[in-house]
Order: structure tokens, then sequence, then C-alpha cells
């Protein structure tokens, strides 16, 4: 059965730290609805009710652009080892990026990954438990090196006109503020 928490307990900060994936979820107030798959160790547990991860430079910036316009962010948890479990967190999201006078403070929780590109925190507002009995098991391999290869392999100045190729609006047309800081 499904609980609910008003922050995150101990335990769960432990789940979440054994997880090699983690999903987000957004929507603006008119538009697609944005679910991404993350992973690379991005995520930290910075209290009981905030949480952040290195977002990455990717296809798009839906989560960025969704942020700005509603606020609103999910963040999904699987396990898909013996031990079944789901967890959800529900609140308000917002984008720091390296120009942010807050960057320092929340940056010194990740390690440096090539391509980085802001950072998403949560300000969590409701926690969710439930089984997960349905969700089959896997074994984690190892992280793909193909998204740090390519952004290595881009560079900075590559990386920044990728950027302005197809990072500065959502597929939705509403702008990401990338590049405008």
């Amino acid at each position: 059965m499904a609980k609910f928490y008003s922050e995150l307990p101990p335990n769960l900060q432990n789940f979440i730290k054994e997880q090699q994936i983690f999903f987000t979820a957004t929507a603006p107030r008119q538009g697609r609805i944005n679910l991404s798959p993350k992973g690379m160790d991005t995520l930290r547990c910075l209290d009981p009710k905030t949480v952040a991860y290195l977002d990455l430079t990717g296809s798009g910036n839906e989560t960025a652009a969704h942020l700005q316009d509603d606020g609103r962010l999910t963040i999904m948890f699987c396990s898909f080892t013996d031990k079944p479990l789901i967890l959800r967190l529900y609140g308000q999201g917002r984008v720091i990026r390296p120009v942010a006078p807050e960057w320092d403070t929340f940056y010194t929780h990740f390690n440096s990954l090539p391509g980085q590109r802001q950072i998403i925190v949560l300000d969590i507002e409701s926690v969710q438990t439930s089984c997960g009995y349905g969700v089959p098991l896997y074994e984690f391999q190892g992280e793909r090196e193909t998204l740090v290869e390519w952004s290595e392999k881009k560079g900075e100045q590559g990386i920044y006109e990728y950027w302005q190729a197809k990072n500065i609006q959502s597929i939705d047309g509403l702008p990401t503020h990338l590049l405008s800081d």
C-alpha cells in the first residue's frame, strides 16, 4: 500500500543512494508532459526536504522550460532488485545555472562531468512510496560512456553551439533561459 511522508526519512535517503537510475517528470501549464530517465551518479539528497541533480546536456531542455513556466517536478526511483519499492518525490523545482550566486554552494555536492549544464533542485512537498511488486528484476551492468565521450569530443565551444541550436527552447516553444542569464 502507498504511504505518504512530508519529508525524506533516512531509510528512503539510503534507498535513493543505492539507485542507478531515476526519472524526472515535468509539464508546462499548456503543452507536452516530459518524462526523462537520468543516471550517472548525478542526484544528491541535500536534506530531508531537498534533493538536487546535476543536469547534463541532452537533446532537449524540457525540464528547465517547464520549471520556469509551472514549477512542478516529480522525481521517481524504482528498485529493479529483489527488494521492490517505488519512491516518488513531489514538489517545486528550480534551475540553478553556473552564473547564479548559489551555484558554488550546490555544485560542491557533485562530481564534475563534461557537458554539465545546470543543477535542478527539488524542494520536496510530499513523498510517496508504493510496492513495486509488478516491476521486473534487472541487473545493473554499468554506466554508458556515450554522453561523456560525446561532450568531450564537442568541447566547450561545441557544447555552447549545441545549446544555441537545441537547448534554448522546449519542443512546445517555451524559453529555457539557458543562455540568457
